[in-house]
């Protein structure tokens, strides 16, 4: 569209994107499929740190025999430091892969990024899979770590830009549906490996994960790039192609014209708050204005990296991590590779619910009502442990509540907080913005991972079901937050959202806030109903050769 071209620009609000069609719904669903690295990846060291073969090799001891004594039985367990640095070194290199994600998505794409990720997830796989000591295995689950970091940081952002905005929730909610069918079939494979008294017995879950970098990143090549990343490059042609076939529509079909024109009037309104600045200076741009204005630049980044952080608060990956090793310590169980299988199976069966129900009832309600019903049950939890600790018969009503807390953040929490970020950033900041929430995910995965072996070590902290208790407070937290902080963008636009925030002022307020005009209709809006391309282009590409010169720079 060089030269002067025009794009039809629509003034209805209702009018900035065209009708869900089943091709373009599921073009836009398979992205979502980066999650069973986040999931799989999690779950499987919850089986292999339980492993009798596993906890042989790592620290030397005696796989205790059939009349072993109780005693014997105690001793053979990894050591809590070691349980904390095998978990939480993976989330450590995702903390910083999820950072230069943000940069690498602006510079190079949201597709290529991806990819990306895959290959270098690809490399860890080989180093865990090879390793035989805690070394090597440590280095491995460092390099997957930066994999997984730029797979689930830029998976999100994408997953959110190219997704219809009526169906935009369920999709994403596909995202952590995704992450519970991952920890679902590395607890299946676990289960199968446990007894094995071989390497196979931790390799064969390792190398399972090739399969899912090679899937997500073939299947990528054959997607097109973000529609918005194009526009933010000044490559409006690319972008119409690219939003018609993630929408399903020809390329002069209007619908298209239209959403085309209001991403394009968006970007350069945004550009016009944010300007170009130096690399440090974009960075910056994160963290631009003032806390007491609600829809500032740094209100928006803060209210992703706590709700990231949040949602590790609940303290649902203490069960996926170490729920394992959690209910063999109980020492009323026979079989804790068959109770994690079966919380493993709740996740999964829990979160599809979630496609319905935050289309219906919206983002705020989902985790206000899911954090209080975690925190309910966690207490339920704890006070039964206390009061008749070893007694099978409370063990049993645990795991019920167990489930059931599951259930709950399955629903809410778990696929909630991936879509909010997702919809909260402008285009200038987004990428960066979505790099920074996925990173304090990751950080807080981190440091959980690292506590609460110690938390509830029985060569530690020792704390047993009083753990429950800290998590259902943290939960209480979460209500409180959900409430106060937290947007509703149910069926609006990426571009919607910025305007609510811009109108609304306070999030209590945004379930009730309509969209009234585009940002195509006040941005230069022609007497004949078009808006001129040919500004947007230049300014784009300007914008374009600035980023690339200061990214030589710096």
């Amino acid at each position: 569209m060089p030269g002067g071209a025009v794009l039809a620009a629509a003034t209805n609000p209702d009018r900035v994107e065209a009708p869900v069609t089943l091709k373009a719904y599921l073009l836009c669903v398979f992205a979502s499929f980066g999650g069973i690295f986040f999931g799989y990846d999690s779950g499987y060291m919850n089986g292999v740190l339980g492993m009798d073969f596993f906890i042989n090799m790592m620290t030397g001891l005696p796989i205790p025999g059939p009349n072993a004594t109780q005693a014997e039985k105690d001793a053979f367990t990894l050591p809590s430091s070691r349980k904390s640095l095998i978990v939480s070194i993976l989330s450590a290199g995702t903390f910083f892969g999820a950072i230069i994600a943000g940069d690498l998505a602006d510079y190079f794409g949201r597709r290529i990024t991806i990819i990306s990720g895959c290959a270098i997830f690809i490399v860890g796989c080989i180093l865990q899979t090879a390793s035989t000591g805690l070394g090597l295995l440590v280095a491995g689950r460092v390099v997957s770590g930066f994999g997984v970091g730029f797979i689930t940081a830029i998976i999100i952002l994408y997953m959110s830009e190219i997704a219809p905005r009526k169906v935009r929730g369920a999709i994403v909610s596909g995202y952590q549906f995704c992450i519970t069918i991952g920890l679902l079939l590395a607890s299946c494979v676990c289960y199968a490996t446990q007894d094995l008294m071989t390497t196979a017995s931790y390799r064969i879950p390792i190398a399972i994960q090739f399969a899912w970098a090679l899937i997500l990143g073939i299947g990528l090549f054959l997607l097109p790039e973000s529609p918005r990343w194009y526009v933010k490059h000044g490559k409006i042609e690319q972008a119409t192609r690219a939003l018609a076939r993630v929408r399903g529509q020809p390329q002069d079909s209007t619908y298209i014209q239209e959403e085309v024109a209001e991403i394009i009037a968006n970007h350069e309104y945004e550009t016009e708050l944010i300007p170009n600045q130096s690399y440090i200076g974009s960075w910056a741009a994160c963290f631009s204005g003032s806390f007491s204005n609600p829809q500032s630049n740094l209100r928006r980044t803060i209210l992703g990296i706590t709700l990231q952080m949040m949602q590790q608060w609940t303290g649902v990956n203490f069960i996926f991590y170490f729920g394992t090793t959690f209910f063999s310590d109980l020492g009323t169980i026979s079989n804790p590779f068959l109770i994690s299988l079966i919380t493993t199976l709740v996740n999964v069966c829990s979160t599809p619910i979630s496609f319905w129900t935050i289309e219906r009832f919206g983002r705020r309600p989902l985790l206000i009502y899911g954090a209080l019903g975690m925190f309910i049950c966690e207490f339920i939890v704890g006070i039964i442990g206390v009061a008749k600790p070893n007694d099978p018969t409370v063990v049993k009503a645990q795991i019920s509540f167990i489930c059931i807390y599951i259930c709950f953040f399955a629903q809410t929490w778990g696929p909630g907080a991936w879509v909010v970020i997702g919809e909260i950033f402008p285009i200038p900041i987004r990428a960066r913005g979505v790099g920074l929430s996925t990173a304090s995910n990751w950080f807080w995965n981190c440091i959980i991972s690292v506590i609460t072996p110690y938390m509830v070590g029985t060569d530690a902290g020792n704390l047993g079901s009083k753990v429950f208790f800290v998590w259902g407070s943290t939960c209480v937290i979460c209500f409180i937050y959900a409430y106060f902080l937290v947007w509703e963008t149910k069926g609006l636009t990426l571009e919607q959202v910025d305007r609510m925030m811009e109108e609304c002022g306070s999030p209590r307020k945004s379930a009730g806030w309509q969209p009234h005009s585009t940002y195509a209709a006040e941005m230069g809006l022609t007497q004949d109903g078009k808006l001129p391309v040919s500004t947007h282009e230049k300014l784009g590409e300007h914008e374009h050769r600035n980023t690339m010169a200061t990214a030589t720079t710096a």
